[in-house]
């Protein structure tokens, strides 16, 4: 059997530079990340911020993704479990820092005490590279998602104005379960079609998170083939600010976006080849309606660059 699970290592920097925190857990006696098992359905980066805060009272916001961890472990009828557990880096946002759920000690830790309180050799593949990210300026990020509306109902089925067709029952479905995972990586700023379908795909994260949901028709279908320059002033303000940030348009509109983004995406780092190739087949479906594409950029306007990308599916 496979047995999901995800986590993060917070980090910070210190005065003696990057500093990690571990935790420990009584039931084991040992030094470990905060971590724990995926809820049925539950998206992994989202268990990743649930299971931190639970273990930690620490609230985070994901950073770039780092190396899984893969071992077996005996079940209870003593048949062997594979178990995976995904990380990310991630910034400490807000919480109590009050200890919750099977942890009775969290410890920040400059990175060779981390390396040498760690239990596991397998966790140390975290550490390192979060190292590197660190000295190749690629850890410090903000995250821009763009989104394309989910499931909506068909054209054929509607009678009303285009703008206003709103989402299926599967398309709101979906719509939550997106709350979520945007709010597993801190957006703070959010830009979307005016349609309705696009609207109603990210409000319940706005309302949930307070964010304000800004209307643009220039990410509209009618509003980019009449001027399609908006769209990519759009994106651009938004490259400008550097604030954790998402987009929500069309199918159609997408890929202009994204040929904006793609000479941004960072040829140099550990990780280019996945980047590069993840980039290209969400260029290539414009997206899965209802999908999220988390960009992690580091620096600002014309210096921005895409250090690492994922897949929201919905």
């Amino acid at each position: 059997m496979k047995i999901p699970a995800a986590g993060t290592l917070p980090w910070r920097l210190g005065e003696g530079g990057l500093e990690v925190a571990l935790v420990h857990r009584p039931r084991y006696d040992d030094w470990s990340w905060a971590k724990g098992k995926l809820d049925p359905g539950e998206d992994w980066a989202v268990a990743a911020v649930r299971e931190t805060e639970e273990e930690t009272g620490l609230v985070v916001r994901l950073g770039p993704p780092l190396p899984d961890s893969r071992y077996t472990l005996l079940g209870r009828d003593g048949t062997p479990d594979d178990k995976v557990v995904r990380y990310w880096s991630a910034r400490v946002t807000g919480g109590h820092g009050q200890l919750v759920n099977e942890i009775d000690e969290v410890v920040w830790l400059d990175v060779t005490s981390a390396h040498a309180r760690l239990d596991y050799a397998r966790d140390r593949d975290q550490l390192l590279a979060l190292v590197r990210l660190q000295q190749t300026e690629r850890l410090d990020t903000w995250p821009l998602v763009l989104v394309r509306h989910a499931h909506a109902v068909a054209r054929g089925d509607w009678k009303g104005d285009d703008t206003a067709r709103p989402l299926d029952p599967l398309g709101r479905e979906h719509a939550g379960r997106l709350r979520s995972v945007l709010t597993a990586y801190g957006v703070t700023r959010a830009l979307s079609s005016p349609s309705t379908r696009c609207l109603d795909t990210v409000a319940p994260f706005a309302a949930a998170a307070g964010v304000r949901l800004r209307k643009r028709r220039g990410l509209s279908e009618e509003g980019f083939e009449a001027a399609p320059e908006k769209a990519h002033r759009h994106l651009a303000g938004l490259l400008e600010r550097g604030e954790p940030s998402l987009l929500c348009t069309h199918g159609p509109v997408l890929p202009a976006l994204l040929d904006d983004l793609e000479p941004r995406l960072d040829l140099d780092g550990a990780g280019s080849v996945e980047v590069v190739e993840e980039f290209a087949e969400a260029r290539d479906e414009k997206l899965v309606k209802g999908e999220a594409l988390v960009c992690h950029v580091v620096g600002t306007g014309e210096a921005a660059r895409v250090v690492a990308v994922e897949r929201h599916h919905p």
